[in-house]
């Protein structure tokens, strides 16, 4: 049966902000190269890199472990195309999601100028309903590739009969070489 697995997690921003500050080295050992940039072009980073940390904990409380056993940098955070962020899962935190069947992770993030907020939601295969396709639209379908299928054939036998035409051209004497 699937499943739906749901993390969440909140993180004062002081107190990371207070972290950062007193261990510079920690941004590199907690946050992807990509993520660092990403956060250090915001206004207040260090509301950035809260909920980034908060992201990695919603997500692998989702999965059920914590980060026994799991790197800093085996869950981070992205941007999508379209603006939204996206959790990128990397060695034991990517291997832990493959063995729950996980396929997708769904990531929330938000803050206030005081908390950092992350939503995960781990979705398994089994967990999306199937698409259920109506006898209208089944019958339709059918109807369409039966009418391409017929546009194929017509093609097809209108070519073999041009080369036919051409093979019969070319065997046959020009009158130009035709001697008397």
């Amino acid at each position: 049966m699937g499943k739906l697995l749901v993390g969440v997690d909140l993180v004062e921003v002081a107190r990371v902000r207070r972290a950062l500050e007193r261990t510079p080295a920690l941004k590199r050992r907690l946050f992807t190269e990509d993520e660092i940039a990403y956060c250090e072009r915001r206004g207040r980073p260090e509301q950035s890199y809260a909920a980034r940390f908060a992201a990695r904990e919603a997500v692998l409380k989702a999965l059920g472990c914590g980060f026994s056993g799991v790197g800093w940098k085996d869950v981070s955070v992205a941007i999508a195309e379209d603006g939204h962020p996206e959790a990128l899962l990397e060695g034991a935190a990517k291997a832990r999601a493959e063995e729950a069947g996980v396929e997708e992770v769904a990531l929330s993030l938000s803050h206030t100028d005081a908390v950092a907020c992350a939503n995960a939601v781990l979705i398994t295969h089994d967990a999306r309903p199937e698409k259920k396709v109506r006898a209208g639209e089944r019958d339709a379908l059918a109807s369409s590739f039966k009418e391409a299928r017929s546009i194929v054939l017509e093609l097809e036998r209108a070519q073999k009969e041009a080369e036919e035409e051409r093979r019969r051209a070319a065997s046959e004497p020009s009158p130009e070489t035709h001697e008397e």
